[in-house]
């Protein structure tokens, strides 16, 4: 069953299990699926359903750090609550030392030497991430290159 199929039957279980925020999330997940289907003009496969899911969830937690910072704690929650019904459909993120291992990799293949191979490491890495289908916080990637290229 792809992935949008899942969401689909999912939404249908939470529409009759009565679970509101469920049910909204999920449906602006499916609308959110539908829409880049348009776009691209062919039905999704599940890389790039996962694709979509992974910028929605990004949206959900530049919302919460907004609704925080702005002091408006129960909008916060709220998207909160959507990313841990989105993060159900996405494998899990790796953890800080397989990103660790992973860039370490990447630095010898590619013989990065400084700062400047900064682009090529990370183009490896998450090319190696996304081959396997694993799912890494890419900001968190960005900092473990940096630090490892600046030798510390």
């Amino acid at each position: 069953m792809s992935l949008t199929e899942r969401i689909s039957q999912d939404m249908v279980a939470a529409l009759k299990a009565r679970q509101e925020l469920r049910l909204s999330t999920l449906r602006m997940a499916k609308t959110a699926l539908k829409n880049r289907e348009i776009e691209k003009r062919h039905p999704l496969d599940d890389a790039e359903a996962m694709q979509v899911l992974s910028m929605l969830i990004k949206q959900r937690e530049d919302s919460a750090s907004q609704f925080a910072q702005g002091g408006r704690h129960e909008l916060a929650e709220k998207e909160k609550a959507e990313i841990v019904i989105l993060n159900e459909y996405l494998p899990q993120a790796l953890s800080a030392d397989a990103i660790e291992a992973a860039v370490a990799a990447a630095i010898s293949e590619t013989g990065a030497q400084s700062a400047k191979d900064m682009g090529t490491v990370m183009k490896a890495v998450m090319a190696g991430f996304q081959a396997s289908g694993a799912r890494a916080d890419g900001k968190l990637v960005s900092e473990t290159v940096k630090r490892k290229l600046s030798g510390s």
